[in-house]
């Protein structure tokens, strides 16, 4: 007498399963034309961009910090912030502490571009919730937070 619905359920599963996927196909490629859309309104590769607004909130970042966070060789970070100090978007100082380690910063012009991609970020996402009511903003966020949550459950059963 189960069987039926545990059928019906298979086949509800496997219906959302392919909906999640293609959903989240969708939001990728959508990032994908924002991030296209940040290469060219700031002139600079998304790498860069990516490593300017990890300063927020940071003084100093490290060649060593950097590539953690950007999950990269710290060969490419340096090749990332010689081409950052080039445009003179970042500065170099030694370690007080340490002769051995460079402290990297932004420049003036540096802060001033991340600020500006930062307003830029921050306004799409601000248009993108102005376009639900306030209900639908609460209900997407809490669905977002539980997306989230089943995402690192997956990635640690996974991707050990």
């Amino acid at each position: 007498m189960n069987e039926p619905l545990l059928e019906i359920n298979e086949k509800l599963l496997e219906y959302q399963t392919q909906r999640l996927q293609q959903s989240i196909m969708e939001l990728m490629e959508c990032c994908d034309d924002r991030k296209l859309h940040e290469i060219g309104r700031f002139s600079l590769p998304y790498a860069e961009l990516k490593c300017l607004m990890l300063f927020r909130g940071e003084r100093y970042l490290t060649v060593k910090g950097i590539a953690r966070k950007l999950e990269v060789a710290k060969s490419r970070v340096t090749k990332l912030i010689n081409s950052l100090f080039e445009k003179r978007l970042v500065n170099r100082i030694d370690d007080p502490q340490d002769a051995r380690i460079r402290l990297i910063s932004l420049s003036g012009k540096g802060k001033a571009m991340s600020k500006e991609i930062e307003d830029f970020e921050q306004d799409i996402f601000r248009q993108m919730l102005l376009q639900m009511d306030a209900e639908e903003r609460k209900s997407v966020l809490s669905n977002l937070d539980i997306l989230r949550s089943a995402m690192e459950a997956v990635k640690k059963s996974y991707f050990k």
